[in-house]
């Protein structure tokens, strides 16, 4: 096995505290949005291997280790299922602001939108491109610390009763339209309404609706705090037609395509498909493409599916997901235990969030972790929690 060097990205909306607190370092005072462990060509993390002669050990890149032998890094099943490519992203991410609201393409409409704008000669880095690549991006959110943010519709009565509850009356056209037609019909409107006003006019509306909620406080003081990031910004508006959630660490999240959602704040694992597809809904001063939003957004009210992780006899604590790109699973070591056999036809990142575990004869610190070759032996012991990100080929 291999440790892992990452890269740490400096998004605006990271917190300047929570990954130097878990890594035990001194804070820059710059944010540190998320710490990127993988083979994503954006920021790949790199291992050091001794070469065939023994004293030559040289850095490399872990998507140039992947290129070189695709099947020999990541087992043949995985080549044949995913490609010769990691097809899964493992990170530490830390929020101290909002994040964009934002929702993901399933597998279809993403090939169909990458191949519609490669069609239509869309420079790959504009920045009204949607479609970067032809990979849908499920993703899971496993808190660390407490963890807030937004996830799926709420029922339409629910985010009228909100509105209304602000008295502020240009909120009232919204709360109306929520209540005169079925659900997935009055979601629609109303968001299509939001991100199609008038900009000057939601930007009076945005400031009333944040004053009223930094005054009421209560279940209002996340929408004041949004505002506060984004003044004027539409997806104020349209966050009061998601569930609120606030998770407690070692609860997750899975967002599935088509599912609206924002993180708002604190530190956790998440675990995506390797792609960058990502449509905005606000909160955000990228570009938003309304139309194609209207038609990957799915609206229909859900209650936020809060997953807590299933035990088994080995000791690994599994958060089950419907897709196959990625497995994340943990273990809590005890002292005094014996090793746990991590061996694995699959290729695995090791990640430690707390303690002092052994990967094989590695030792981890909160922060740090391994990339274990598919195939390789590999076994976790000591005393600590230790993250598994695998897939399922």
């Amino acid at each position: 096995m291999d440790r892992l060097s990452n890269t740490v990205r400096p998004y605006a909306w990271g917190s300047t505290t929570l990954i130097p607190t878990l890594l035990g370092v001194a804070p820059t005072g710059e944010p540190q949005a998320e710490m990127w462990m993988g083979a994503h060509p954006g920021a790949p993390s790199r291992i050091s291997r001794t070469s065939a002669a023994p004293s030559v050990t040289a850095e490399q890149a872990l998507t140039d280790v992947i290129a070189a032998d695709p099947a020999a890094e990541l087992g043949q099943p995985a080549v044949d299922k995913f490609g010769p490519r990691l097809p899964f992203l493992l990170k530490l991410l830390a929020a101290g602001a909002p994040l964009s609201l934002q929702v993901h393409p399933d597998l279809a409409q993403a090939q169909h939108g990458y191949a519609d704008e490669e069609r239509r000669s869309v420079p790959i880095d504009a920045p009204h491109r949607t479609y970067k690549d032809a990979n849908h991006k499920p993703e899971l959110i496993c808190a660390l610390t407490p963890f807030d943010g937004l996830c799926g519709f709420r029922r339409p009565v629910e985010a009228a009763e909100a509105m209304e509850g602000l008295g502020v009356d240009s909120l009232k056209p919204y709360a109306d339209l929520l209540r005169a037609h079925p659900e997935e019909a009055a979601l629609r409107e109303v968001l299509t309404a939001i991100l199609t006003a008038d900009p000057a006019q939601m930007a009076e509306t945005v400031a009333a609706t944040a004053a009223a909620a930094e005054r009421i406080g209560g279940a209002y003081a996340p929408y004041a705090r949004i505002a506060h990031h984004f003044p004027g910004d539409a997806g104020v508006l349209a966050a009061m037609l998601l569930n609120y959630v606030q998770l407690q660490p070692g609860e997750a999240l899975y967002l599935g395509a088509g599912v609206p959602h924002a993180y708002l704040e604190g530190l956790g694992v998440e675990i995506m498909a390797n792609s960058d597809n990502v449509l905005r809904c606000g909160l955000t001063p990228k570009h938003i493409d309304v139309p194609e939003l209207l038609r990957i957004v799915r609206f229909e009210a859900t209650e936020p599916g809060i997953l807590r992780p299933e035990a088994s006899p080995s000791g690994e604590e599994l958060y089950e997901t419907p897709v196959d790109e990625f497995r994340l699973s943990r273990f809590d070591l005890s002292p005094g235990a014996a090793p746990v056999d991590l061996t694995a036809a699959t290729p695995q990142i090791l990640l430690c969030t707390a303690g002092t575990p052994k990967a094989g004869e590695l030792g981890l610190g909160p922060g740090e972790s391994v990339f274990v070759p598919a195939g390789e032996k590999a076994e976790v012991s000591g005393t600590g929690t230790v993250f598994r990100a695998t897939v399922v080929a």
